[in-house]
C-alpha cells in the first residue's frame, strides 16, 4: 500500500528484527529526530501485515530471523505490489560480499552492518524516504494527469458525436446530390458543415472551421452552424452569401468568443439558371469540376476571417455550374498534411488526388482519405477532416 502523499509527512520507519535490544537501540537513535515515526515488528511472518498498517516510507530489516529467512522476506516485500517500491535497508551483522550482493539482487536498496552510527542511519533513512515519497507523488500526479486526459478525451468524443448528429444526411437523388465525410481529430477541431434548400429554386451549402481545438471550438462551430441552418441571423438574406458572412461576422465577434474566430465558405445554387453564388471568409477555395475532364475551377475565398474585425463587408462571386458538375467544399484539415519527415504535403498534390479518376465505385472523398493516410503514414488526423461533395444534375 503506497504512502498517502496528500498529507505531508516525514519518514515512517518499520524495523523488522526479532531482537528486542536492536529494536530499542534503533528507537533511541530515532527518538530525537523531528518528523520521524518509528514502528517495530519482531515477528517476521507478520511483517507484511504490519507494513500494510503503518505504511512505511523506509523498511529496516534483519537477515537472520526465525521462521523466515531475511532474504526471503526481501523477496516477499518486492513480490507484493503494495511494497514493490518501498526502500528496504538491510540491517545485518553479516558482512560477506556475496550476502550483500544477493540482498541487492533481490531488491534491497541499501545495506548497513549493524549497529551503525546514529548520524549515518538517520541520513540514510531520510535520503531513501525522500526518494520514495517523491516517487509516490510523481506516480499520483501522473495518475491524476491520465484521469484528466481520459475525462477530456471523453468530453471530446461526446462533442464529436454531437457535432456529427447535427450533420445532414446524404442526398442520393434530385437535382442536387450531396455526400460528405467528417473525421474528427483526436483533439477535435472546430469543423461543421451543412446544406439545405432555401426554397424551391435555391440550395445552400456551407462549411466552417473554428480556430483551435477542443470542446470550446466545437461549441462555437455548432452555434454558428445552427445560426445558418435555422436562418436565425436578423435581417439577413440567406440567398446572398456576402450578406450571410457579414451577419456572422457581426454575430460572433472574437472578443465575445474567447478570442476564437472562424473561416467559412458559403454558397447558394440557383437551380433554374445553374448559377452558383458564393462568398468566403479566410477559407480554402472550393473546387468546381466539370464532367469532361476540364481543369478544375477554384472558387476562391477572398474575404477576411469571421469575427476578427467588426463592420466588414463581404463580396459575393458567381459561376455557372455545368451539367454533371461537382463541387467540393472542405476544411484545411483535408490538405495541410504532414509527412513523416516533417515536410508538408503540397496543395497541388492534394488537388491532383482529389481530381484523380475514382477507382471503381469508390467516392472521390474516400479515395482522397486513402491517399492522405498514405502520405502521412498514419490513420488519424492532426486536424478535423471535413469535405462536402455536391453533384449537379
Amino acid at each position: 500500500m503506497p504512502v498517502a502523499s496528500s498529507t505531508p509527512r516525514g519518514p515512517t520507519v518499520l524495523l523488522v528484527d526479532d531482537q528486542p535490544i536492536i529494536g530499542e537501540a534503533v528507537r533511541r537513535m530515532l527518538a530525537g529526530e523531528e518528523g520521524v515515526a518509528f514502528h517495530a515488528c519482531k515477528d517476521a511472518p507478520a511483517a507484511l501485515e504490519t507494513a500494510a498498517a503503518v505504511q512505511p516510507t523506509v523498511i529496516l530489516q534483519d537477515l537472520v530471523m526465525p521462521e523466515i529467512d531475511g532474504l526471503e522476506l526481501v523477496r516477499r516485500f518486492r513480490a507484493d505490489e503494495r511494497f514493490r517500491d518501498v526502500p528496504i535497508i538491510v540491517l545485518s551483522t553479516k558482512e560477506e560480499p556475496a550476502v550483500k550482493a544477493e540482498a541487492f539482487a533481490l531488491g534491497a536498496n541499501d545495506y548497513i552492518v549493524k549497529l551503525p552510527d546514529r548520524l549515518e542511519l538517520v541520513a540514510r533513512i531520510r535520503h531513501h524516504s525522500r526518494g520514495y515519497v517523491a516517487l509516490v507523488e510523481r506516480n499520483e500526479a501522473f495518475a491524476a494527469l491520465q484521469a484528466s486526459q481520459q475525462m477530456l478525451a471523453n468530453d471530446i468524443a461526446t462533442a464529436a458525436s454531437y457535432v456529427r448528429s447535427l450533420l445532414p444526411p446524404p442526398l442520393e437523388a434530385g437535382v442536387v446530390r450531396a455526400d460528405w465525410r467528417f473525421i474528427p481529430s483526436a483533439a477535435l477541431g472546430g469543423d461543421a458543415f451543412g446544406y439545405h434548400a432555401l426554397d424551391a429554386d435555391h440550395f445552400a451549402v456551407y462549411l466552417l472551421d473554428v480556430c483551435g481545438h477542443g470542446v470550446g471550438a466545437a461549441l462555437l462551430s455548432v452555434s454558428a452552424l445552427n445560426a445558418i441552418r435555422s436562418e436565425a441571423l436578423p435581417q439577413t438574406d440567406f440567398h446572398e452569401p456576402g450578406a450571410v458572412l457579414a451577419a456572422l461576422n457581426k454575430a460572433f465577434p472574437m472578443e465575445r468568443q474567447n478570442d476564437m474566430f472562424f473561416t467559412i465558405w458559403y454558397g447558394v445554387y440557383h437551380m433554374p439558371t445553374r448559377r452558383l453564388r458564393w462568398a468566403g471568409g479566410g477559407h480554402p477555395p472550393a473546387v468546381l469540376l466539370g464532367p469532361d475532364g476540364a481543369a478544375p475551377r477554384m472558387l476562391e475565398s477572398d474575404g477576411p476571417l469571421i469575427g476578427a474585425v467588426d463592420g466588414l463587408e463581404f463580396d459575393s462571386s458567381e459561376a455557372e455550374v455545368p451539367v454533371g458538375g461537382r463541387l467540393f467544399v472542405y476544411s484545411d484539415g483535408a490538405f495541410e498534411i504532414s509527412r513523416p519527415d516533417g515536410s508538408m504535403w503540397a496543395f497541388a498534390d492534394f488537388l491532383a488526388a482529389l481530381t484523380a479518376p475514382a477507382a471503381g465505385p469508390a467516392s472521390p472523398i474516400d479515395g482522397l482519405v486513402s491517399v492522405i493516410r498514405g502520405v502521412s503514414q498514419r490513420d488519424d488526423f492532426n486536424d478535423d477532416f471535413s469535405m462536402v461533395e455536391l453533384g449537379f444534375g
